[in-house]
């Protein structure tokens, strides 16, 4: 009989342990998590908190082993505690409750962020960020006589049943416990009613924490009654000193109290604003506080069975993908990436959709891959000026349209292209890919691009041989194009007739046909400088008839005089570096409204080259004329009646002091003049021999240039 006795004893002992350790790991839990969103509270509040704890943690004399969750044969958890405890009654900031980012992969299982495991006993696993972290449960020191290691756990424990305190398991006073005999109480005995209650209800820790909140607001009173009596008692002792100085009737004394009042004033509003913010700050964590706590509970709702399973409801959380550094010498600034000069040799890999803008002059780049873009899909501005990028070396969905849907400039100077890079988004407006090795446009090179303003291809090889009439056909609103310093010895066919300026200097031009801006209405610049052009062959029809073509540049060609048949529209014409001997009578008399600017500098004009007709047509519209650097002997028929001169240049000629007469302006006609600058240095002109009414027609002497002369 004693020894049925006995055997059931340590039965019921074995059982009661086990429900005890649920419960006192359980308890923690709870008050952890109730814990964990009052720390907003107030400083005094918080410490008493603590202490309470303190006093809970340190009243139990059991040695607690890590835990790990506890799974039923149907899947569902029976258990699952928050943290592992570790040496000293320390928590581990290690949670067995999923997170929303990362994973990670064990065994062919997924782990989410923040999930422990036990693979192996005594070792104890955690999922953070995606890294599986391992550690090996260190077992606390044990100093009874009997130590046995349950079965299922790594860790000893004391089998001596005289060490464990039953006050702490049982929630038994000591003066209530009995001592331990052979004749144990039964487990449903009514006589000992305290014997099954675990140590904190759940009602008992609710009615603590509201005990707890109570004192806290009581505290949180007493502390904003005790501020607004001293408030009261600093306006009460504001107004008193307000009154003994108006007693003494000092101006100055009440100065000072008014500006200590208002200094009092705003420390006091201040000091408001603090409380304000630090209640609202409260305010907001308890909101927090309510909405981790409904997080928490949709989480525990959710869950079911063991750690590493999700309700198939919600979708896996995949962790976003690691964007990689910017390379060295690169920076970001807003929506600008800039690698000038940073010695890239490829496309750095960039993932912002907020990029506008990649900036990658002056590096060693000579591909551009298919995928090269694919991260930027807002660029719109893309220089790729001075690499060494080939035509075989661009990928033929490099720029495709679906990912660089709004690309508007690209910029390709510098570079070793033979062909126009293909599939070229249809936004572009603005292509650069001048000082390249172009050799041939086709008709298909330019596809789609209805949208380019501006296109740049100085310094190729193009010539009228190797560019198709067809090419610039796709160019609807194409209004400025440069093909200076190539190889054209005509002007090219085929322009669009969006076309408003036309740069074609530095090429082998000789001839201007009738038929080369037939179809170009809109033209308004034309620069021709650098060429082999001569009158003879530029056509009667070649542009009489524009309308609106204003400035013309035929510098540095072969011409002997001023060209005939210039348009009607001429504002603007620029002759200089030519062999120009002589201006003809009425070249400029069809013009309407009339040229303004003719610039013949650095020709070969003579007095006799030039007459009185030279300039009909100009005389009432003419603002600036330029004959420096020629052969003239004394200032030109004519340019005294030209009454809207402003700017005169005559210095580098052969012009002496006597031709320069007073008695070619009549006096009148000096009254109506608007000449304000005039350059006569650097020819042989005797300025001590000069009339005084030599300048009469200047509005101002100090405009007049006479300095340095020539001698003779």
């Amino acid at each position: 009989m004693q020894t049925t006795s006995l055997f059931y004893y340590f039965l019921f002992v074995s059982l009661f342990i086990d429900f005890a350790q649920n419960q006192t790991n359980e308890i923690p839990r709870r008050q952890r998590r109730r814990m964990r969103y009052r720390g907003s509270r107030k400083g005094l509040s918080v410490n008493h908190r603590r202490n309470r704890q303190l006093q809970l943690e340190t009243s139990t004399t059991v040695a607690v082993v890590p835990s790990i969750p506890l799974i039923n044969i149907d899947d569902d958890i029976t258990e699952v505690f928050d943290s592992l405890i570790g040496l000293g009654g320390h928590e581990s900031s290690y949670s067995v409750l999923p997170g929303k980012k990362g994973h990670c992969t064990a065994n062919g299982m997924i782990m989410y962020d923040k999930a422990v495991w036990s693979p192996k006993p005594c070792i104890t696993c955690l999922c953070s960020k995606g890294k599986v972290i391992c550690d090996e449960t260190t077992c606390l020191p044990l100093t009874c006589r009997r130590i046995v290691i349950p079965e299922g756990e790594c860790c000893p424990v004391c089998s001596d049943i005289e060490t464990i305190s039953f006050k702490y398991l049982l929630n038994i006073s000591l003066d209530d416990t009995p001592e331990i005999s052979g004749a144990s109480p039964e487990p449903n005995d009514p006589s000992n009613p305290g014997l099954l209650q675990p140590l904190h209800t759940q009602a008992e820790m609710d009615e603590l924490l509201r005990r707890e909140k109570e004192e806290s607001e009581r505290r949180e009173k007493e502390i904003y009654e005790k501020d607004d009596e001293n408030r009261k008692r600093k306006e009460k002792k504001i107004k008193d000193e307000k009154k003994r100085q108006d007693h003494d009737g000092h101006q100055k004394a009440e100065e000072e109290i008014s500006r200590r009042e208002e200094e009092k004033r705003r420390a006091y509003e201040e000091e408001e604003l603090q409380i304000e913010k630090e209640e609202e700050k409260r305010k907001e964590n308890e909101q927090e506080r309510e909405s981790e706590e409904q997080d928490e509970e949709e989480d525990e709702h959710i869950l079911r069975g063991d750690v590493f399973r999700i309700s198939p409801q919600f979708p896996i959380p995949v962790p976003p993908a690691e964007i990689p550094p910017l390379p060295t010498g690169c920076s970001i600034s807003d929506t600008t990436v800039s690698c000038i000069n940073a010695k890239l040799t490829q496309i750095p890999p960039i993932t912002d959709p907020e990029i506008t803008s990649l900036e990658l002059e002056g590096n060693n780049i000579a591909s551009i891959p298919d995928e090269a873009f694919n991260g930027i899909p807002n660029l719109e501005r893309l220089d790729l000026n001075k690499n060494n990028i080939t035509s075989p070396g661009i990928g033929p969905q490099a720029f495709k349209i679906k990912i660089l849907k709004k690309l508007k400039r690209l910029y390709m100077d510098g570079n070793a292209l033979v062909h126009i890079p293909p599939e070229l988004p249809s936004a572009l407006e603005e292509l650069k890919i001048n000082e390249n090795y172009l050799h041939a446009i086709d008709e298909d090179s330019f596809q789609e691009l209805k949208n380019l303003v501006t296109l740049e291809l100085e310094g190729n090889k193009l010539s009228e041989a190797n560019v198709s009439p067809l090419a610039f056909h796709p160019l609807k609103s194409l209004s400025y194009l440069r093909l200076g310093r190539n190889k054209f010895r005509t002007v090219p066919q085929g322009l669009p007739t969006s076309i408003e300026e036309l740069y074609l200097e530095n090429n082998q031009i000789e001839e201007i046909s009738e038929i080369c801006f037939n179809h170009t209405s809109n033209i308004n610049v034309i620069v021709l400088k650098h060429n082999k052009l001569e009158e003879s062959r530029i056509a009667p029809l070649a542009w009489i008839n524009q309308e609106n073509l204003e400035s013309i540049d035929l510098s540095y060609n072969k011409l002997y005089h001023v060209p005939s048949y210039l348009p009607k529209s001429l504002l603007h014409l620029i002759l200089i570096g030519n062999q120009i001997e002589r201006i003809p009578g009425y070249v400029f008399g069809h013009m309407k409204p009339g040229l303004e600017y003719l610039y013949l500098s650095f020709n070969k004009l003579k007095n006799d080259g030039i007459d009185p007709l030279s300039f009909y047509g100009a005389y009432r519209s003419l603002r600036e004329l330029f004959l420096d650097h020629n052969e003239l002997k004394f200032v030109p028929f004519g340019i005294t009646d030209m009454k809207a001169l402003s700017f005169l240049r005559l210095n580098n000629n052969k012009i002496r002091h006597d031709s320069v007469d007073d008695d070619s302006a009549e006096e009148e006609e000096a009254e109506d003049s608007h000449l304000e600058h005039l350059h006569l240095e650097n020819n042989y002109i005797n300025t001590r021999e000069l009339s005084p009414y030599a300048f009469s027609c200047i509005r101002s002497y100090s405009s007049v240039v006479l300095k340095p002369q020539k001698m003779k």
